[in-house]
């Protein structure tokens, strides 16, 4: 047989003689045309499993993981990948999940379908429902969203990242044994007591429009992590209705996490640059008192301008110069999604909080190369005018009220008695009996509100994280 019959030359395709190298090319124009390149002097790391997007809430549910695979559409036509370690995370195992998690919820999660739930009382006690429903696949989404994050915590604590990503995290409502306000398992709470196996104390902060009740919860009564969160606040018609500015932690003085749960209640329509000023004004004198060795970071996006479930008019770039403050900071800094019910401005926010990360200064055009770019509508800007021209709400944060917040949290960090000691031998997936009677108390008043709370947004349009 002669040999052309078996061998034939291979002759390499010309530049843009094929559609994948197409797009290669496209992707390394975006890459010179941004300056990107990775950061000198630091890494970043990006976490995620593409499976997780995949998973369904439901048709009329507003909650919808595809807002990541937008988020991962624009983050690789810009080229931020290149800038990047990324890492394909695997799920949490049943023992990483029970660190926090009870083991009876943990494997109610794992057994439940569709097709074998029925409500009964006592699987009621885990708050399934019309916000956190049953769906094929659910165990599967809960456990990757969690590894990513455990994933990217382990990066930060080995030295391997200075900064961690994980856009699939930030479930910040999840409790000890029940679901709540989307959220199944607490990521953050997972994630925090990895760092603390190495650090001795960190600072959660929260920018979603909905308060961090979960976190708070968690670490209620240590003095290693302090929480502060930034939210709407109304007891009676905001989920979850907690974080006014008076809870601060543990009444009792001699607890250790008193004075260390600190809230920013907010109003409707708060605008950029009363937010970006309150955030330097109340992040900075917390960082300086509380001296943490790392920071968590959670960028929930509903706390954007014209989001399905929110009430702020806030700009991307308002919400991303959060991030930025934080980062001058220099400490390892875990950074999470969160809300965020608008998936094309939620995709916007994160991929440019991605380009933050990496110090890129990225164009406001979206490429052209961009995957599903229809759903951006006419402008294909990264950076629509969300907080200017779309102020769906009346800005109710008067000068004088914002001020009454920072005056506020500073006297409670006047109680902060500097960098608490630690034992390092002291892991607290469960910080004991005072928190137990913590998590009943807080249980018992829920209940209370709940009934009444629910009937009011069920309601068509009205505003509420049980929507």
């Amino acid at each position: 047989m002669a040999k052309s019959a078996i061998v034939h030359d291979y002759h390499h395709p010309q530049p843009g003689s094929t559609p994948t190298f197409t797009l290669d090319e496209k992707v390394q124009h975006a890459i010179l045309q941004n300056g990107i390149e990775r950061p000198k002097g630091y890494t970043v790391s990006y976490h995620g499993n593409p499976a997780v997007e995949r998973q369904h809430f439901g048709e009329r549910h507003p909650m919808k993981p595809w807002r990541l695979t937008l988020t991962n559409k624009i983050v690789l036509a810009y080229g931020m990948h290149d800038a990047m370690d990324l890492y394909l995370s695997r799920a949490a195992t049943h023992q990483e999940l029970t660190e926090f998690h009870t083991e009876d919820y943990i494997d109610f999660l794992q057994r439940t379908t569709p097709d074998n739930f029925s409500v009964t009382p006592d699987d009621n006690r885990f708050n399934i429902g019309d916000d956190c429903p049953i769906f094929d696949g659910l165990y599967t989404y809960a456990s990757l969203y969690a590894g990513a994050s455990l994933d990217a915590a382990r990066k930060l604590t080995n030295h391997q990242s200075l900064i961690a990503i994980n856009w699939s995290g930030g479930l910040h409502h999840a409790k000890k044994s029940e679901a709540s306000g989307f959220c199944y398992i607490n990521d953050i709470v997972l994630s925090i007591l990895q760092l603390l196996r190495h650090h001795p104390r960190v600072l959660y902060i929260d920018i979603d429009v909905h308060h961090g009740d979960g976190v708070e919860q968690a670490f209620w009564s240590t003095d290693r992590v302090m929480t502060l969160s930034f939210h709407k606040y109304c007891k009676e018609t905001f989920f979850p209705g907690t974080g006014p500015l008076d809870s601060t932690g543990p009444p009792n003085p001699s607890n250790p996490g008193a004075h260390h749960a600190l809230n920013v209640p907010l109003h409707d329509g708060i605008e950029d640059d009363q937010y970006t000023r309150l955030f330097a004004d109340i992040v900075g004198p917390a960082v300086a008192t509380y001296n943490p060795t790392a920071i968590v970071l959670q960028c929930g996006a509903d706390s954007l301008g014209g989001d399905r479930l929110g009430c702020f008019n806030l700009g991307i770039k308002a919400h991303g110069a959060c991030l930025a403050f934080v980062k001058k900071f220099n400490l390892p800094t875990l950074v999470l999604g969160g809300g965020g019910y608008t998936p094309r401005n939620v995709a916007r926010l994160w991929a440019y909080e991605t380009s933050l990360c990496i110090g890129a200064e990225v164009h406001d055009k979206l490429p052209a190369h961009t995957p599903f770019l229809e759903y951006f509508e006419d402008n294909r800007t990264l950076f629509p005018p969300l907080g200017q021209f779309n102020k769906r709400f009346e800005n109710r944060n008067t000068p004088k009220y914002l001020q009454s917040l920072v005056m506020g949290i500073r006297e409670s960090l006047r109680y902060v008695e500097g960098s608490p000691s630690v034992q390092m031998q002291h892991i607290p997936p469960d910080l004991g009996p005072v928190r137990e009677e913590v998590d009943e108390e807080i249980r018992r008043e829920r209940e209370e509100e709940e009934g009444a709370r629910r009937q009011r947004e069920m309601g068509r349009g009205v505003r509420g994280e049980l929507y």
